[in-house]
């Protein structure tokens, strides 16, 4: 029985993200401590736990088939490999941050500096973009404190919330693109392979799709449907059933997650009563 390889992380925030995608979409993975691989129980699943920096070569190479990583991690290594996914998880940026003592007043201010980072040829690129020469220190790990140890004028780093810029007295002055967790494929996959991978990617669209929506139910006035249902598009469009009370229908439909409190108070001055909320678990669009 042909099996779809999956890389993800071996440890961090990626790995546990990665693992509860799996199991949101009905794959259940006997992930046991300092396992390197384990295979799914209820699809044709193998996962592949590797350093994060390695898995773009091991997908290009066909030891993995897909895997999950950062959009980041894959601009860094430029294999070639198949962007299949956007995940939505795993959000942060690759950006400049400079001491909050230095004068900073635009990208010029770098020129000739000394730039430490894990992500040399993002960086380099960045700057060849920009006409700016500068200095390339290539360090992996605590890149944040090269400024205060005298080793760099400035980094280029990931950043999430930029508590940890904060902390070594260093503030975000340019931000060079923003990440997010993908999935992406082997660009030779074909077969039985490529069947499961579109298996796998439909799992993961019904869970995403959900997660950005949310089902409502309200009460509302026949004489107020009109503009209920205009601000209720829903998927094709809202359902709506008669209630015992004469005069009054039961509005079901899916909002969309980022204009959920916009549509909610709309509807209540359209004359919505008693909305309801219900999370979705899965949505097949």
């Amino acid at each position: 029985m042909t099996n779809l390889k999956i890389a993800i992380q071996k440890s961090g925030r990626l790995n546990e993200d990665s693992l509860t995608l799996l199991k949101e979409c009905g794959i259940s993975v006997n992930n046991g401590r300092d396992q390197l691989m384990a295979q799914a129980s209820n699809f044709q699943l193998e996962v592949l736990y590797l350093r994060n920096s390695d898995i773009p070569q091991y997908v290009k190479d066909g030891v993995a088939d897909i895997a999950i990583i950062g959009d980041n991690t894959e601009r860094e290594k430029k294999t070639g490999i198949v962007h299949v996914l956007d995940l939505g998880f795993s959000r942060c940026r690759l950006s400049i941050a400079v001491p909050r003592s230095m004068e900073f007043t635009d990208l010029s201010d770098l020129q000739g500096k000394k730039i430490a980072t894990s992500y040399p040829n993002s960086l380099k690129d960045f700057l060849t973009e920009k006409g700016i020469e500068a200095e390339i220190h290539e360090i992996s790990g605590s890149v944040e404190i090269a400024p205060n140890i005298g080793l760099a004028d400035a980094i280029c780093d990931l950043v999430s919330s930029g508590s940890t810029l904060f902390k070594n007295g260093l503030q975000e002055v340019y931000k060079i693109f923003e990440s997010e967790a993908i999935l992406v494929a082997n660009p030779c996959l074909e077969g039985e392979k490529r069947v499961l991978l579109d298996k796998f990617v439909f799992r993961i669209k019904a869970v995403l799709a959900a997660k950005n929506s949310k089902y409502i139910l309200l009460n509302a006035p026949e004489t107020a449907l009109d503009r209920i249902c205009a601000l209720l598009p829903g998927m094709k469009s809202p359902t709506v059933m008669p209630l015992k009370e004469k005069g009054w229908v039961s509005v079901h439909s899916v909002v969309n997650e980022n204009k959920f409190w916009e549509v909610i108070g709309s509807l209540k001055e359209a004359g919505a009563e008693g909305i309801l909320i219900i999370p979705i678990e899965k949505m097949i669009l």
